[in-house]
């Protein structure tokens, strides 16, 4: 297999990190954190111009018909720069499950606006007390004349405060998981904005006979909300590596730097050699990102690849973000420095779709399913 990127994938990767890289220092970061948004709209609208939120939808869909090792290394630039536009949340993985079952009137009504940057969704899947990779769901759909209403509780909702349009999932009537289009100013629904420990933004969303628009007809939806998921583990992984390479050159340049008895951090074999397993896992979590990326571009949606690959990248994230914190000391878990808000985001994805424990029970749990196992 070759590893090799494209001329055109090295050209979109330098374009997004130098986007990215004139608008976010840890200074100008944290100020726009810090507003209401929680993002920069005028970011958003230059992701747009490049094309970047189509870059997972096809050219009938309003999009330029890109792979998924494409829109990783987006991915891998945001997690790089800790950028907070939700690319992940409110573009790939809501307009991924749109594209995937919605039909031709909807998918042209959603996904072009979505590419441009004048639309954004966010997928209102998760439930209170109900832990991944569980696909319970308590918020029921109800038939009412020609359509259906929603009833139930979605929390969290990645970027839920700010969408223009939710895709819902919810019980059919008769069984079955059903998918729906609901606008954010529909009847009945309530909107709990809240911040979360990284800077990111979500909402508790309410439905109390909210209507809703069924994506795809009478299809059980519960292959697509599969398939969007694979992609959401893939893309967490992708950002991930970003910020752990960040983290990593924060740190040896911090080493390089700071003086101890006389002489820099970096003279200290201890230290170095910590520095260089911090490299090693990082290493590892590249391989396993790259692993589930091919997988998708191969067209392959294996949940035990994307396990595979969230257990060793959280456990490089934990590994690279502890020394990390450790190395610069008191430093590194101010607010000033960009150090401890990486970790933040690495810790707050470890635990999004499922932690450590919960990607190796799904891993143990189909042990028997192979001949010969190594630990």
């Amino acid at each position: 297999m070759d590893f090799e990127l494209t001329d055109e994938q090295v050209m979109l990767r330098d374009t997004v990190r130098d986007v990215l890289a004139r608008t976010y220092d840890p200074e100008s970061r944290l100020k726009i954190t810090d507003t209401e948004l929680g993002w920069s709209r005028d970011v958003w609208g230059q992701l747009a111009d490049l094309g970047v939120l189509g870059l997972a939808f096809s050219e009938e869909d309003g999009g330029v018909g890109a792979g998924p090792v494409e829109t990783m290394l987006v991915l891998e630039e945001i997690g790089r720069r800790l950028a907070p536009e939700p690319v992940l949340d409110a573009v790939l993985v809501p307009g991924s499950i749109v594209a995937q079952i919605g039909s031709a009137e909807q998918r042209q009504r959603v996904l072009p606006a979505v590419a441009a940057g004048e639309k954004l969704l966010a997928f209102a899947h998760n439930e209170p007390g109900v832990r991944w990779p569980s696909t319970e769901l308590f918020v029921t759909a109800a038939q009412q004349g020609d359509g259906y209403v929603l009833s139930g509780v979605k929390n969290p909702v990645p970027h839920g405060d700010c969408a223009d349009e939710l895709v819902v999932s919810a019980k059919l009537p008769g069984g079955g998981t059903g998918l729906f289009l609901v606008a954010a100013d529909a009847t009945g629904l309530v909107r709990k904005p809240f911040r979360t420990v990284d800077g990111q933004r979500g909402a508790q969303i309410e439905f109390d006979g909210t209507p809703g628009e069924l994506l795809g007809g009478d299809r059980d939806g519960a292959e697509a909300v599969s398939i969007a998921l694979g992609h959401a583990h893939a893309g967490l992984c992708a950002e991930s590596i970003g910020a752990m390479e960040e983290a990593l050159r924060l740190t040896t340049d911090y080493l390089k730097a700071r003086k101890q008895f006389g002489v820099t951090l970096s003279k200290f074999q201890t230290l170095t050699q910590r520095a260089a397993n911090m490299y090693v896992s990082l290493e590892l979590a590249r391989s396993m990102s790259l692993y589930v990326t091919g997988s998708l571009a191969d067209d392959a949606h294996d949940p035990v690849v994307a396990s595979r690959a969230r257990l060793q990248v959280g456990r490089s994230a934990r590994h690279i973000g502890q020394e990390a914190i450790q190395m610069h000391g008191g430093i590194g878990v101010t607010a000033e420095y960009p150090v401890g808000h990486y970790v933040a985001r690495l810790t707050a994805i470890g635990r999004t779709l499922g932690g450590d424990l919960d990607h190796l029970k799904v891993l143990t749990a189909g042990v028997g399913n192979y001949d010969l196992v190594e630990l």
